[in-house]
């Protein structure tokens, strides 16, 4: 029995936006981010979507264990690094690339004769001041790296960028010259751009590799500028159908609170999603979501298992209809905008209990 709930997969779209990426970054090898399960969009099969890419990011050891597990041997660069001598150890025994951040980082590494089975990137804060060392003390840091021995088998440089997706280009550009200062002389591979910096302003011809993340899965970084003006298509459609449809006269209230207030006669439809598959309570009456391929707005709050729409405007709408709550038709961005947050949490808050089906 097919579920009512579902999150559909393209496999094809995702192998068109690496294409559109790859034609954008130029020479720059690109490293696929598949983070946070793919962004929810299933962690081992977009890795296999993606065979194309030069490597992948994830941010934990796990998840880098998992695409080794599952047959991955592409490099597989761990964000946020190893936090003990245990995990530099499984890192080192699949041959992992570490990003260095910290010195008790660099301390394991001298601690450890497996350093030659390692890739480094050593990452510079240029700005974000979150995860990275500073460039006064980035020097003393790569001295460090150098006096290893065994050597890593490769060194590399990488700094993440704060406000890339922002038209204002003054925070990047004091970034850009924080890092070009810190790196001047060096001969080693940097890596700068994430998605919106690739599809921004952000020169690329000094960057050896981009890391795109929200861009592989069809979505825009930019507020004012949609996925298809970039090239890129949806690659998650969430989907459902209508479980229940009843007319409610007007004057009568729908759902919890009675937030939504009939303002005529209407017809409700009852929907098969809520905020325990992903569908944030946050979403206010209006949102729109697509019913049998017709645009219908959210009647009242969110509930943990269902929303209600009001389709008094469409045709006859019947139980079994189709309903899109984003993705092909309907840009996750736009619905992201109705709950007040950004597309990346959305797509990462679908819910374990919605499937995912491939394409």
């Amino acid at each position: 029995m097919s579920p009512l709930i579902r999150a559909v997969i393209d496999t094809n779209a995702l192998r068109h936006n690496l294409k559109v990426i790859r034609a954008r970054a130029g020479r720059a090898k690109v490293m696929a981010v598949i983070k946070a399960n793919a962004y929810g969009h299933g962690l081992v099969s977009a890795a296999l979507a993606l065979e194309g890419a030069d490597a992948f990011a994830v941010a934990r050891l796990e998840e880098a264990l998992a695409l080794r597990a599952a047959g991955i041997r592409a490099p597989i660069l761990l964000l946020q690094g190893v936090f003990s001598a245990a995990q530099l150890a499984d890192a080192a025994h699949e041959g992992l690339d570490l990003v260095l951040h910290d010195a008790a980082q660099i301390e394991l590494l001298e601690k450890s004769a497996a350093a030659d089975r390692l890739a480094v990137w050593l990452k510079i804060d240029s700005g974000m001041h979150r995860l990275g060392f500073a460039p006064a003390e980035f020097a003393g840091m790569l001295a460090r790296i150098r006096r290893l021995s065994p050597a890593p088998r490769e060194l590399r440089l990488l700094t993440h960028l704060a406000c890339a997706n922002e038209r204002d280009e003054r925070a990047t550009l004091a970034q850009l010259q924080c890092f070009r200062e810190a790196t001047r002389g060096l001969d080693c591979e940097v890596s700068i751009a994430n998605s919106a910096g690739l599809f921004g302003d952000v020169a690329l011809g000094w960057c050896h590799w981009v890391r795109p993340g929200l861009a592989l899965y069809g979505v825009s970084p930019f507020a004012d500028c949609t996925a298809q003006q970039l090239g890129l298509k949806p690659v998650m459609t969430l989907t459902s159908a209508v479980i229940a449809v009843r007319r409610v006269a007007r004057g009568e209230s729908v759902g919890y609170g009675g937030a939504w207030v009939a303002a005529r006669d209407s017809v409700i439809a009852t929907v098969a999603a809520g905020y325990g598959d992903g569908m944030h309570r946050s979403l206010e009456s209006g949102t729109p979501v697509l019913v049998g391929g017709q645009r219908a707005p959210l009647a009242g709050r969110v509930s943990m298992d269902m929303l209600a729409v009001d389709v008094s405007a469409l045709d006859t709408v019947q139980v079994g209809a189709p309903v899109v709550l984003w993705g092909e038709g309907l840009p996750v961005e736009e619905v992201a905008h109705h709950a007040g947050t950004i597309p990346y949490e959305l797509l990462c808050s679908v819910s374990q209990r919605v499937p995912l089906e491939l394409r």
